[in-house]
């Protein structure tokens, strides 16, 4: 305990994050590491399985409403007329007659000082199994049992190289490369989490997405992180999870951890706390801005306060659907079949394109890219054209309707009825006093939950998504703290976090939105959006990975609520432990 006492945070990271893994699942990528790592792995949260139908990809669940709506359709005209107005550019089906509107081009090579641009072609992903003694250490537990089989059935013969009738297919890819599988090829793409929630629908059951989430993560613990199966109980796992999953979600992904990962402990935190730590601080307002989902919540003295969540059903992959609507509208696109729904890769290049290009400013964006084709298996063709009207697509995020973002099919209903709900176990559990423990932070026979007595129970049902713009959930969050001091203490505490608050000149228009959204009536004339000290791509999985450390436990301690009051006063013990 004296040790604890006098160590340096970095040298304690050092010492013990080599036995941590640190998992943030996103809504469409996860980041694994190791806590001592200065960043973790990004890897597509999805797998591909062979198929025994025809050989044709077969994306589970890609879609479940992919037309327009006359509605929608002219709902989204009007947004973009409203932001081309805002922006001082022509209006959707305007003409620029002679060019008498200087366009401002941007730099030939796309510079944008956020991101690294690569205009680099996908290539398809390899789906054979060629040298069977390379490929071994590098299949799945999945993929071994064809190996094996393989390298009995060649064995005593002389070694050559195989034909395309001997090649074997890979049973199980993933991460990146499943993105990256041709159309033509007999495999089941399947994404793990759609909008903020495992994919369970009637199409995808619960017990194959659980399956394919241990394949997935046991495939990345292997190949990434290097830890064998025999070696998962010298390590423990801090998961930081996003504010859109539920206690079932939750409970279901820590039996994973536990039981078919083998680590010997995990720890639960909430991504927007995580990011407030991550950063630095004790207070701010959290705006996570991932692929598919969006959220907001404020963090008060490094406690959520879970009445100011705000989940919002679009991301950054919306702003990629949108340039490429776009793009076609003003027959800027090149003549190619882009499909997002049936070829993945196309996505990734949207993606890439938006990362590259997009920005906000005023005035005409227009800029050279690289767009590339991808038919079937033949290798990417190349065309380079000008992209236009580049600073409209992310202005969708304060005019959702702009997005249209698709529909997925909920859980089934049954899924919210948590008949093991650890809250109900041991709400009214009393527990036996330790006499060195502070009054009201361990409860006894007649103490009681005094620190919890006000804290809301979480329901198990399916969480509100909002039908507004991101302005209007950044304001709306902070007012119903209801404290005048606390409200303009957040208005100026706003974090941007996740890939989308990469974007060019995003930081100025959410402080601009914000402050106009605010009531004339509210006492509040500043907003300020807080510089991110990291990557905001993995502020949060950062702020899991230094969480360990002593001094934050008693910041923490709440985390375990979600889990039971039982689990909750025994992390308080051990907080309260190695902190004396």
């Amino acid at each position: 305990m004296d040790y604890l006492k006098t160590v340096v945070p970095s040298q304690l990271l050092a010492e013990r994050g080599s036995n941590l893994v640190v998992i943030n699942p996103g809504s469409a990528n996860i980041r694994v590491g190791l806590a001592k790592q200065d960043s973790p792995f990004s890897i597509p949260h999805c797998i591909a399985r062979r198929s025994n139908q025809l050989p044709k990809l077969n994306v589970q669940d890609q879609l479940l409403n992919s037309q327009v709506t006359t509605a929608q359709h002219m709902e989204r005209e009007k947004a973009y007329d409203v932001i081309a107005s805002l922006l001082k550019i022509p209006f959707l089906d305007e003409e620029v007659a002679n060019n008498s509107v200087p366009r401002k081009m941007g730099r030939v090579d796309g510079y944008n000082p956020q991101n690294t641009r690569k205009d680099g072609a996908f290539t398809w992903t390899d789906t054979h199994v060629k040298d069977l003694n390379s490929s071994v250490p590098q299949e799945s537990s999945s993929d071994k049992s064809v190996i094996a089989e393989s390298l009995v059935q060649n064995e005593g013969t002389e070694l050559k190289e195989p034909t395309l009738a001997e090649l074997k297919f890979r049973e199980v890819i993933f991460g990146e490369e499943a993105l990256r599988i041709s159309p033509t090829e007999p495999y089941s793409l399947r994404r793990l989490i759609r909008r903020g929630h495992l994919n369970i629908s009637q199409h995808y059951p619960m017990q194959q997405v659980l399956e394919d989430l241990h394949a997935l993560w046991d495939w990345i613990l292997l190949e990434k992180l290097h830890i064998p199966h025999q070696e998962r109980s010298l390590y423990s796992a801090i998961l930081v999870v996003p504010e859109t999953f539920d206690n079932r979600e939750i409970k279901e992904i820590l039996s994973i951890l536990l039981r078919d990962l083998r680590f010997s402990s995990a720890v639960v935190h909430q991504e927007g706390l995580a990011a407030v730590f991550g950063n630095g601080l004790s207070t701010a307002c959290v705006v996570n801005l991932g692929a598919q989902v969006s959220s907001v919540i404020c963090i008060e003295d490094g406690v959520a306060l879970p009445n100011t969540e705000k989940t919002l059903p679009f991301g950054g992959e919306d702003i990629s659907r949108c340039l490429l609507w776009t793009q076609r509208h003003h027959q800027t696109w090149p003549q190619i079949r882009t499909d997002i729904l049936t070829k993945p890769i196309d996505l990734l290049m949207l993606n890439r394109l938006k990362e590259s290009y997009c920005e906000i400013k005023e005035g005409e964006l227009d800029a050279i890219a690289v767009v590339h084709s991808y038919e079937d298996a033949m290798p990417a063709g190349s065309h380079k054209t000008r992209l236009t009207a580049l600073n409209v697509p992310p202005m969708g995020l304060f005019y959702p309707t702009l997005l249209i973002p698709d529909l997925y099919p909920p859980p089934p209903r049954s899924w919210f009825h948590d008949y093991e709900d650890m809250l109900e176990e041991t709400w009214h559990i009393e527990f036996p006093r330790r006499s060195d423990m502070p009054d009201g932070l361990y409860p006894g026979s007649n103490v009681g939950l005094q620190m919890w007595d006000n804290y809301p129970f979480v329901s198990m049902k399916p969480k509100k998504e909002e039908k507004v713009g991101l302005a209007e959930a950044i304001t709306s969050s902070i007012l119903s703290t209801g404290r005048i001091d606390l409200q303009r203490k957040l208005f100026c505490s706003i974090q941007l976090i996740g890939g989308v608050a990469l974007t060019g000149g995003l930081i100025p228009a959410v402080e601009e939105r914000v402050l106009q959204t605010i009531p004339s009536n509210e006492a509040i004339h500043t907003v300020e959006v807080l510089q991110s000290r990291t990557n905001p791509t993995f502020v949060s999985w950062k702020g899991g990975a230094v969480s360990h450390l002593p001094s934050f436990f008693f910041f923490h301690v709440w985390v375990s609520f979600v889990f039971g009051t039982m689990q909750m006063h025994l992390f308080i013990e051990f907080a309260y432990a190695i902190s004396s």
